[in-house]
């Protein structure tokens, strides 16, 4: 890596949080770095269309978001490096390992985000990528003209079943309860669709398949009645879980495993602030995630200041 090995801040993750803390420290002159494994943009790349962050009354893709922060960041001197963090070492000088190397940092801000929560029935591990997924927008335009399952009732799983119209045929939304937790636009739209059929008060109890999915098998959480369901495929969106366990030997993680912090984002260790979907009490928005990043940033900038 031809960068650094030292810096006042270090970033770990590239989301909207990351991205909004890269870009305060930057511009307070703080020699910064954002590390992200992946893409820069985290979970919003998945989001075809968002109609809720300010300034954008049309909406705006995720990628596109995604990329403007970035862009911006970078603008005003943020540093990035695409590597996996393997652990992190709390002292006087915080120490980052990564697949690609080492780093210090006076102060970490922990922007990891979240993944994608799974079912945990049989058939799910073995069929990923031949049938079942957790993005529709990457994969829906491979069950063109197929029928689909959406597991899920919340505004992920709504957006996934509007997404899948533009492809599938039909699209079951199968959800543990006998109405939705998702917006009320998201809602309205669902009900109208006339491809989405949703199926209430069900569970998966497994995904039937040898090379690809063939069928779900249900049961009636009420009625314990059991049921088989012939699909294509089925888009798994009953939720995220936060990325800390890598950090519970160094830092207080909440019952659900997100990281404790306080209205300043400080964790439980000192120089250690976390932002975004990680942190405990997150309403795991775009906007609450910019301001996270940006209170994470002015805290690590007070703290550096002494």
């Amino acid at each position: 890596m031809a960068v650094s090995k030292n810096y006042e801040v270090v970033i770990i993750g590239g989301g909207p949080a990351g991205l909004t803390a890269g870009l305060y420290t930057a511009r307070a002159g703080l020699k910064s770095l954002l590390i992200e494994r992946g893409a820069f943009g985290g979970q919003i790349l998945n989001a075809p269309l968002v109609e809720n962050y300010p300034g954008f009354p049309e909406g705006i893709s995720g990628a596109e978001l995604g990329a403007l922060m970035h862009q911006q960041a970078a603008k005003y001197g943020l540093k990035t490096v695409t590597a996996e963090v393997t652990g992190v070492k709390a002292g006087r000088t915080h120490k980052i390992i990564t697949d690609g190397g080492s780093f210090e940092a006076n102060a970490i801000i922990i922007a990891v985000g979240s993944e994608y929560r799974k079912l945990g029935v049989p058939g799910e591990e073995t069929l990923v990528g031949h049938g079942v997924s957790y993005c529709a927008t990457c994969d829906g335009f491979f069950f063109r003209k197929r029928e689909v399952a959406v597991v899920g009732g919340g505004d992920a799983a709504i957006t996934d079943a509007l997404e899948l119209t533009q492809h599938a045929t039909k699209i079951y939304v199968i959800h543990r309860r006998d109405q939705l937790r998702a917006g009320e636009v998201l809602q309205k739209r669902a009900m109208a669709q006339p491809k989405i059929r949703f199926i209430w008060d069900t569970i998966v109890e497994e995904i039937v398949g040898g090379e690809v999915v063939k069928a779900l098998q249900l049961r009636n959480v009420k009625t314990k009645k059991s049921s088989a369901l012939e699909v294509a495929g089925v888009f798994v969106a009953v939720g995220l879980k936060p990325n800390s366990q890598q950090f519970a030997d160094i830092l207080k993680l909440s019952k659900s495993g997100h990281i404790s912090t306080d209205e300043t984002m400080a964790t439980s260790a000192p120089g250690l602030f976390a932002a975004g979907d990680v942190r405990q009490s997150s309403a795991r928005q775009i906007a609450t995630a910019v301001g996270d990043g940006a209170t994470a940033a002015l805290a690590a900038f007070s703290y550096l200041m002494g």
